[in-house]
């Protein structure tokens, strides 16, 4: 081995001891600033910083080689950043429940962005497993079994920590169901008024419980049958209209830090 790469070996090792101490440090910082933001009851979202930085990044790599390598290193820098921060607020599962159409899926993809959490979407994971739409489960096997499927998959969540759990409006109205995300999680309940779901879900066909029946007065008489047994299972309620996905998941967090 020649003398240059062997001198060339040591610089790289010594780079790596580098980015090693910057990210051990880095990592500290995030959690401080998390509980500067706790201790001063400061949002915790707040995209403007991320979107700050991203701007700084882009100039430093403006026309300097290797800038898409060194981007995806700070993209994953960034995702672990916000899973510590995920960690640090939320040592369990968020259970997202509500009558079709108020803002489930929503928040949990803003939630995925905000802090790179898992995001389980309860009738899209027992769609794919079934092979079938959640109508064609319906038609096919009956309520009965479709409620089971969703029984059985809160019960598999309980091992898993950390993840987002969008639920189908029907959950909740099991009691088991909600002795079983309540095993291992937070249950946020997300409500509208029954003109938003109209609006929400007027062109969404996989609902069928709605299909044929997509009026105002319909979605609140079912609502008002699932009201009671929604806020009872509910540990933090949230009204959603007329706030955008910032505002209900700030809301969302600070209700659950409180409860």
């Amino acid at each position: 081995m020649s003398d240059q790469l062997e001198i060339l070996r040591e610089n790289l090792e010594q780079c790596d001891e580098i980015i090693l101490d910057a990210l051990l440090m880095r990592n500290r910082i995030v959690e401080d600033i998390m509980a500067c933001k706790e201790a001063e009851n400061i949002p915790i979202l707040q995209p403007e910083q991320e979107l700050k930085r991203e701007v700084w990044l882009e100039k430093k790599l403006e026309g300097r080689r290797h800038k898409k390598e060194v981007e995806d290193v700070f993209f994953r820098i960034r995702q672990n950043s916000k899973q510590i921060q995920a960690r640090k607020l939320f040592n369990y599962n968020i259970v997202l429940i509500g009558f079709m159409g108020a803002g489930k899926s929503t928040i949990s993809d803003y939630l995925r962005t905000a802090f790179a959490m898992e995001v389980v979407e309860m009738d899209q994971i027992i769609s794919e497993r079934q092979g079938m739409s959640i109508s064609d489960i319906f038609e096919t096997y009956g309520e009965e079994y479709f409620r089971d499927l969703e029984t059985n998959l809160l019960i598999e969540m309980q091992s898993r920590t950390n993840v987002v759990i969008s639920c189908g409006g029907g959950v909740p109205m099991r009691e088991r169901n909600v002795t079983e995300m309540k095993k291992n999680g937070k249950v946020v309940l997300l409500t509208a008024k029954p003109e938003t779901i109209l609006e929400r879900v007027r062109d969404n066909h996989d609902r069928p419980l709605l299909e044929g029946n997509k009026n105002v007065n319909f979605i609140a008489g079912l609502m008002e049958k699932r009201r009671q047994k929604y806020e009872a299972a509910a540990d933090i309620i949230i009204e959603t209209d007329g706030k955008n996905e910032l505002q209900i998941c700030e809301e969302l967090i600070q209700g659950i830090l409180k409860n």
